[in-house]
């Protein structure tokens, strides 16, 4: 089955289930306006992360990694008006493209970006939060999750994105990318702190997957 396929279902699925709004769309057109790479989630991907923070009833959220702000408005409309998305991004190029488009789609009373490298923001955030995703420098995953859970409360959930490398994560010679997801699935086996698995996707962002954590 080819690339092609996955799209067309993508798009399908997008069509009857998604219904991307013109804000969501908007930061899209805007990321790419700006010379942003196109590695945001799909809408179908977007929704879900929407999803899972909705059925648990998430008040405060944690995304490491904003690039567009894609991803944050479909967390930040799972939250009620009292919640908190706390997104941290490295580029203040991007920075400043998300916060644009995270006004445009009315929650910047509601995320709030943080600039610099999320691994020296991290230790100086207080928790809890109940959901995390996790989509950023994939060399620093294992920090990054180990962060998350510390962060987290009982029962909260973590996501992780781009785990599966076009299936290179098997691969024990990968590059340093596929060695940074090894490395945190290596280290998430052993931790009892989580219950975790991960599911391969395809679609129109290729061959890859998300690894879902559930904080015990």
């Amino acid at each position: 089955m080819s690339d092609r396929v996955w799209s067309q279902v993508d798009a399908y699925i997008e069509d009857r289930l998604v219904a991307e709004d013109a804000a969501l769309s908007a930061a899209i057109r805007e990321s790419a306006a700006a010379g942003l790479p196109a590695i945001a989630v799909s809408a179908a991907q977007g929704k879900m992360l929407h999803l899972l923070a909705l059925s648990i009833g998430a008040k405060r959220i944690l995304e490491v990694g904003t690039l567009g702000g894609y991803s944050a408005i479909w967390m930040g409309r799972a939250l009620g008006d009292d919640g908190e998305l706390i997104s941290l991004e490295i580029d203040p190029r991007n920075a400043e493209v998300a916060s644009d488009n995270i006004r445009r789609a009315g929650l910047n009373d509601r995320v709030n970006i943080l600039v610099g490298p999320a691994i020296a923001r991290l230790p100086s955030l207080d928790g809890p939060f109940d959901f995390t995703f996790i989509d950023a420098d994939k060399q620093s995953n294992a920090d990054y999750f180990d962060h998350a859970v510390r962060l987290s409360r009982r029962g909260a959930v973590i996501v992780v994105d781009n785990v599966i490398r076009n299936g290179d994560v098997i691969d024990p010679g990968g590059n340093a990318q596929v060695q940074g997801v090894r490395r945190m699935m290596d280290a998430i086996s052993k931790d009892k702190r989580v219950s975790a698995t991960a599911v391969q996707t395809v679609g129109n962002k290729g061959y890859d997957g998300f690894l879902i954590a559930v904080v015990l």
